[in-house]
């Protein structure tokens, strides 16, 4: 009966279980790595086997000299970010098995799904039984090694690293590698992706992937054939397309308000993550996160004292080196370098652009790994294309997600003022039941008009690029900011930036009412079609 309640577990519960599994094992494993023991999952304490059957995101950023051991069918997101520690399973891994490894030792005795050991650095992963597409992809250093079948674009961008694959290989293997060495004792498509190679091995190099495979079992012959990048033609990339315009086009009016005194203070704060826990929600000074790309340039014993006090309170995103106050932008470059960074920061934004193409599984995996190094009260957001809205707010309400963050340059050109319907309609049938917030990330620095209009459109967070780096100019820039946004607040006869509203914005022009759906100044409604079903 039990056996048959696990089978028939929803997602959540999955996702619950395997929330409870990590936190029962952190403690544990540090201490256990001290006294040289193995932990296991899937065994009752008096060693009667009890298999797991889809639990993911199991034991992220395993510590060095750990040992853990599992039984049963693991999900996705197992072993990811792993410090030096030992995984085994005994049975079938799903997909991203060793994610953004940096030392691990894993071991899969069966098949392993999608992406296994994407973006690790170093640490070795061996899989017993046939892995699933795009094994290896975008790995930078380490050992991988395959028995059985290998699916797809096995190493596909792979920049470092050795795969070793004894058994037959799908099409495309290598595409797109720029460093690193493939090599398959079985068959592989004779026609490669542009960009790879097949040479032979020299005895050297056989003698010195021997030795790190340290398997007499599996060591590869002298014949095995060795993929490696070659030089191909290097040619210019044509920028994409970027957002035909920018908000100029939108004016703010104030209605039959009374406009405030200069000396009326205006409330400019903003709260992420209230929904999920009050204590825990990080409080914005304005709607605003800017992204730089390293939170060192804000931590410079040579700031101003005032420069300091104004950069102190304002979070922003970044990639390296996040402050408390900062969000951490994971992506593809950095998500090794996860569980520091999530240590670190207030908050995660998942660059969903930039990771591979994930089913509700491998995200509910993804979530369990990085709320496990964040923590569950601390907000985690999702940015994805604009053009891709809606099944960004369908996936952030399905997973609980602090945020959802359009971004604008996403190549399709979209003009800033036609996403503002865009956002609207999707945020009305997908989260309006929701504690999802919705973002904005634009291509520009934001000024105080953008915020406004954006906050009167219905978005909660901006977010955008600095217009300098230099943490003076910086602090100028927000004063700036706040000093013009308060002003467009006191004009309209607000006392809160939470009360901006559509009500409160005007198309300047007709292509922007046109776009847009909001009233064309002096016309004073939307144009006709908005109206027509």
């Amino acid at each position: 009966m039990e056996e048959q309640q696990t089978i028939m577990a929803e997602p959540r519960e999955v996702v619950e279980r395997s929330f409870n599994i990590n936190k029962k094992l952190g403690p544990r494993l540090i201490e256990a790595a001290k006294q040289d023991a193995i932990l296991r999952i899937g065994w009752t304490s008096a060693g009667e086997p009890v298999p797991k059957n889809g639990e993911l995101g199991l034991c992220p950023d395993l510590p060095k000299g750990s040992k853990m051991r599992a039984l049963g069918v693991l999900g996705s997101w197992v072993a990811a970010f792993g410090s030096g520690g030992n995984f085994t399973i005994q049975g079938d891994a799903g997909s991203f098995l060793g994610a953004g490894n940096r030392g691990n030792t894993i071991v899969c005795e069966k098949i392993a799904g999608n992406y296994a050991g994407y973006a690790m650095r170093s640490g070795k992963i061996s899989i017993m039984d046939g892995v699933g597409d795009d094994a290896g992809s975008f790995m930078e250093g380490g050992t991988l090694l395959i028995r059985g079948p290998a699916g797809e674009r096995i190493g596909g961008g792979m920049k470092g690293g050795i795969i070793v694959i004894h058994g037959d290989v799908g099409k495309s293997p290598g595409a797109g590698m720029t460093g690193g060495k493939i090599i398959i004792n079985g068959r592989y498509p004779s026609r490669l992706p542009s960009g790879v190679t097949q040479r032979l091995l020299t005895e050297t190099e056989v003698k010195s992937i021997n030795a790190e495979l340290d398997n007499a079992g599996m060591e590869i012959p002298k014949d095995a054939a060795c993929l490696v990048p070659t030089q191909t033609l290097q040619v210019e990339t044509p920028e994409a397309p970027v957002s035909t315009s920018d908000l100029s086009s939108i004016g703010l009016v104030a209605g039959d308000l009374h406009h405030s005194v200069n000396y009326t203070t205006c409330d400019t704060v903003v709260l992420v993550g209230e929904t999920r826990d009050e204590n825990a929600s990080v409080a914005l000074p304005l709607p605003l996160l800017p992204l730089i790309s390293d939170g060192d340039v804000l931590t410079s014993d040579e700031i101003e004292p005032l420069a300091m006090e104004i950069l102190s309170k304002q979070p922003f995103i970044t990639r390296q080196n996040p402050r408390i106050v900062d969000f951490v932008l994971l992506d593809s470059s950095n998500l090794a370098d996860a569980p520091e960074l999530l240590m670190t920061g207030c908050g995660v934004i998942v660059d969903i652009d930039d990771l591979p193409a994930m089913n509700s599984e491998e995200i509910d995996g993804f979530i369990v790994a990085t709320r496990t190094l964040l923590g569950m009260d601390k907000p985690v957001s999702f940015l994805n294309a604009i053009s891709r809205v809606e099944s960004l707010h369908v996936r952030s309400a399905h997973h609980d997600i602090d945020m959802a963050i359009s971004r604008i340059e996403d190549g399709s050109g979209i003009a800033e003022a036609a996403s503002l319907p865009m956002i609207g309609r999707s945020t009305k049938s997908h989260l309006s039941d929701t504690g999802t917030q919705t973002g904005m990330l634009l291509g520009l620095s934001a000024s105080g008009q953008d915020i406004a209009i954006l906050q009167a459109s219905g978005i909660d967070v901006i977010c955008c690029e600095v217009p300098m780096q230099d943490p003076h100019d910086l602090a100028h820039w927000l004063q700036s900011v706040s000093n013009e946004l308060t002003a467009i607040l006191r004009r309209l006869g607000l006392d809160s930036i939470e009360l901006l509203e559509r009500q409160h914005l005007r198309a300047l022009d007709y292509e922007t009412a046109a776009i847009s759906g909001l009233r064309l100044v002096g016309y004073d409604r939307p144009l006709p079609h908005w109206f027509a079903r």
